[in-house]
């Protein structure tokens, strides 16, 4: 009889590496016919811009030269004609000449997508037992790349305006206190329509928060990573510039971008400008990856910029998407505006609206989870998107939760009314608050700017503070892009019934409402 095969011997990083819970959403979608999902960040399939990516497949293999040129190996840092493009595209969202600001080109690496370059940067800086600083809620597939390198991630709650600023320095001091500070190697911040909650980091808070970077920078610089990869999807108002370009010396922060959501995910393509003593170690791991990203692809991504058609789309998109979180709002006012103890907050751009609930708890294994399975509907639990820690009573995190539970009120004023406006927010009636005007808000103008509700009648509310915002158990995603329009108003009102049911379970006398 043979002798037993030996078990496999894994690395530390690879038992520590689990997968995305974004995978087993986007499974349960193919899976179940009829489901309608609000979970996976998926994008428009009608808006997939396939003649143009033809035409400029077209423009570059035509011509044999140019072809054979783009089916060869590329650089590592990638082509140099779309580095270009891509400096000159953020110095014109910014408003700035980037020769001015310090940057070149030689300051863009083009990545296999945004994920790579953030797996590429937890790699080059990241060793067991560091911290990485994040919004809480926070972007939970970059999460499962921080737990694999064996990191600890401790979240700062954000209000309408974004990260907390104050809230951070309490936390830095804390670990400086702690003698911890020297384990702190990033800052991550989704600062436009961030991916959970779609909100936009405050105008006011940007350069506060490169300043922050610099004070804190004690034994080794303190990095932020600002991660744009929706900034392109804005519905409402004026772009903000970026903390980039706050960045003068271009020493605190990696500006991230994709390709991705603003075009097609199926370039898969992504793109930083990165501190010149961050590019040379980040090439040569990108290197050991892969050599280069697809290089066909990034000819042929400078040849969409080049002819206007890249523009077009993202023009195309924000129509689309537009039209489909205005779907999704009025589906949510119509169906969940009777409902005591429900918000929403509306974005003024990206793929996501964030919900809260008082009292049901929205986590995997919940019964609202099970419920609105049942009636085919696919939501992400806001439990996903809270940064996870070492322990529970971790001092460190405690420490970054205790000075988190104020409301918004805590914040500055003119900070918080710009970001109102900015966000769009959406509050019950509070039989224990004073009445006030609602703060429902439609685009940048209140819903019912004389403090009445759509019923003509008063209506009292409490602002959505960060006990909303940070009570993930009690909070969820509900991504617009992929659904159509019917499904967006179909989904939505199965959500309700899934409410219903719970509520109902909850409290049998009582009946549904």
């Amino acid at each position: 009889m043979p002798a037993p095969v030996p078990p496999l011997r894994r690395s530390s990083k690879s038992l520590r590496t689990a997968d995305s819970p974004i995978n087993e959403f986007i499974h349960k979608a193919l899976a179940t016919p009829g489901l309608i999902s609000f979970a996976a960040g998926l994008v428009d399939e009608e808006s997939l811009p396939c003649a143009a990516v033809q035409a400029a497949m077209t423009a570059v293999l035509t011509d044999p030269q140019r072809g054979r040129a783009a089916l060869q190996y590329g650089s590592t840092q990638g082509w140099p004609p779309l580095r270009q493009q891509v400096l000159e595209m953020l110095g014109d969202a910014d408003g700035v000449d980037p020769a001015a600001a310090g940057l070149s080109p030689q300051d863009v690496v083009i990545t296999t997508g945004s994920q790579q370059l953030l797996y590429l940067l937890a790699e080059l800086l990241l060793d067991p037992g560091d911290i990485v600083i994040t919004e809480s809620p926070s972007y939970f597939v970059f999460h499962s790349v921080l737990h694999s390198h064996g990191v600890r991630v401790l979240g700062v709650p954000m209000d309408v305006g974004g990260l907390q600023l104050d809230r951070l320095q309490h936390l830095l001091d804390q670990l400086d206190r702690n003698r911890k500070l020297d384990r702190v190697k990033l800052i991550y911040t989704v600062d436009y329509f961030q991916n959970p909650t779609g909100i936009t980091l405050a105008a006011e808070r940007r350069p506060r928060l490169v300043e922050l970077a610099r004070r804190y920078s004690r034994t080794h610089r303190l990095l932020i990573v600002e991660d744009a990869a929706y900034r392109e999807l804005r519905y409402d108002g004026e772009d903000l510039p970026s903390i980039k370009s706050h960045d003068r010396d271009n020493q605190f922060v990696v500006y991230c971008g994709t390709f991705s959501k603003p075009c097609a995910p199926g370039l898969k393509t992504g793109y930083a400008i990165v501190p010149a003593d961050v590019r040379e170690p980040l090439l040569h791991l990108k290197g050991n990856h892969d050599f280069g990203s697809a290089h066909l692809l990034q000819v042929a991504l400078a040849e969409l910029v080049a002819s206007g058609a890249y523009a077009a789309q993202v023009a195309r998109l924000r129509q689309v998407y537009r039209r489909k979180r205005d779907r999704m709002l009025e589906e949510l006012e119509r169906c969940f505006g009777d409902l005591p103890g429900v918000r929403w907050i509306r974005p003024a751009g990206g793929l996501y609206v964030w919900l809260t609930f008082d009292e049901l708890e929205t986590g995997p294994d919940s019964p609202l989870a099970a419920a609105a399975l049942a009636e085919g509907v696919l939501y992400v639990p806001g439990q996903l998107a809270e940064p996870a820690t070492d322990s529970d009573t971790d001092e460190d995190t405690a420490a970054s939760w205790d000075v988190g539970v104020g409301m918004v009120a805590d914040a500055d004023a003119d900070v918080v009314a710009g970001a109102v406006a900015e966000v769009g927010i959406a509050a019950d009636a509070d039989t224990d608050a004073a009445p006030a005007p609602t703060a429902r808000l439609n685009g940048t103008q209140p819903y019912a700017k004389q403090g009445f509700a759509t019923n003509g009648l008063p209506r009292p509310h409490r602002p959505l503070g960060m006990r909303n915002l940070g009570d993930c158990r009690r909070a969820c995603r509900l991504s617009f892009g992929v659904a159509t329009e019917t499904e967006i108003v179909e989904g939505v009102r199965r959500f309700r019934r899934a409410v219903d049911r719970v509520r109902a379970a909850a409290t049998p006398r009582a009946g549904t409402f």
